[in-house]
């Protein structure tokens, strides 16, 4: 819902002053509460705009400012008639002194129309972040030394629970289900890289049975997301969860590897407000002339790949991985810091899908922007982590207004 208060000098006719407002906010062609002069419901619901009418505001705000919502960006609407426009820059000016954040909302009218569809879907987004609870099944891989997280923070910031799991419950799940034969054999359709299809096809079914009890422990536990330390399962089950992250997500329930939090983290903060799945994906290779990135990792959402087959885990060699292509044409590298307080956010372009047999089975080669410095500045001198999120689709604008709504 949007809520639209406004800013008016009395030194404006009022009348006036109403008839072409209703003319400028039908201009907009967007949903929306008029409230006028009333604050009284500020912050309490919604996207709210403060439609500054006129210029000579600026000491009405200063006054109004301490009883209004300070946790989040103001949103300044201005037709730019009356100094409107003026006034905002000095609202605006004001509001960074005090080191609160803030916005102007001016342009053509098809440019405000498609800013404030984007601020809308970004709180829409925030607002259904809070309260999730997300998984550890074990604890992360060893080798993830940079990828911690604050889950303090975590929880202050977004409302997120973030919980253990110990990896012996997803354990005791497999021992309990028992092999489904028409599960197995809608797997068995799925090709098979060449020369592999004998010991694949043999670990079908106890990675379905892998994807059925994790599936399980998070309907348990009330999950809307997890990770899972996915190279215990080597040892102890003699598979690995390629499968059952790939399907998992897919059905639209979060799930990383290695118990890497903030890629899920990454995941789920980027599902929220794209609505879509992600491939979390080690960048293998990089070259900063020509911004190539060669990705890859053993497992993709299915619902993300034009087409896939069945192989082993790259490291192991044995379980099931997935060999997946992706569409090419624009894409999103997203990845979040674990204590919420960095981001990374480039659009690239997948120009093709590859294969080696020594790497992770999904690879991808994308080609960052005409440009771009972020190869030498951010991967190769201040990265966050290893993993990184690949989005299918151009996403920069509204991860970027996301980011900006919560302060990351």
């Amino acid at each position: 819902m949007i809520s639209i208060y406004t800013l008016t000098s009395s030194l404006h006719d009022a009348e006036r002053i109403d008839i072409l407002t209703q003319e400028f906010l039908d201009s907009l062609h967007i949903k929306y509460t008029f409230r006028g002069a009333d604050f009284s419901a500020y912050g309490k619901e919604g996207l709210d705009l403060i439609y500054v009418r006129t210029g000579g505001t600026e000491g009405i705000f200063r006054q109004l400012l301490p009883t209004l919502r300070q946790d989040r960006p103001f949103f300044l609407l201005t037709s730019g008639r009356s100094n409107s426009l003026a006034a905002s820059m000095e609202i605006l000016a004001y509001l960074n002194q005090k080191g609160l954040r803030g916005e102007i909302l001016h342009g053509s009218h098809e440019w405000v129309h498609d800013r404030i569809s984007v601020l809308e879907r970004t709180l829409i987004a925030s607002q259904a972040l809070h309260g999730q609870r997300l998984g550890i099944v074990g604890a992360p891989s060893d080798w993830l030394i940079a990828s911690g997280c604050d889950r303090e923070k975590v929880w202050e910031k977004m409302g997120i629970e973030i919980v253990d799991l110990p990896i012996e419950r997803l354990i005791a799940n497999f021992e309990k289900t028992a092999v489904d034969p028409d599960a197995v054999d809608s797997l068995l359709k799925v090709p098979c890289r060449e020369g592999m299809e004998e010991k694949v096809r043999a670990s079908l079914p106890d990675a379905e049975r892998i994807y059925r009890a994790l599936k399980a422990l998070a309907e348990e536990e009330h999950l809307d997301g997890l990770t899972l330390r996915c190279f215990e399962l080597l040892s102890t089950l003699g598979n690995t969860g390629c499968l059952a992250l790939a399907r998992l997500n897919a059905e639209g329930i979060v799930a990383t590897c290695e118990g890497d939090i903030p890629a899920m983290l990454s995941m789920v903060f980027a599902r929220a407000v794209t609505g879509q799945s992600g491939f979390q994906c080690n960048p293998s290779r990089l070259d900063p002339v020509t911004r190539e990135m060669y990705l890859a990792h053993c497992t993709l959402p299915l619902n993300m790949a034009r087409a896939y087959n069945f192989d082993t885990h790259f490291e192991s060699g044995i379980g099931v991985g997935i060999h997946g292509e992706l569409p090419t044409g624009p894409v999103t590298l997203f990845k979040l810091s674990g204590s919420l307080d960095r981001a990374f956010i480039e659009r690239a372009d997948l120009v093709r899908n590859t294969y080696s047999t020594n790497l992770c089975r999904t690879q991808v080669i994308i080609r960052l922007q005409e440009g771009s410095q972020s190869i030498p500045e951010y991967f190769l001198r201040k990265p966050i982590g290893n993993h990184h999120i690949l989005l299918t689709g151009d996403h920069t604008v509204v991860l970027r207004s996301l980011m900006h709504l919560l302060d990351i």
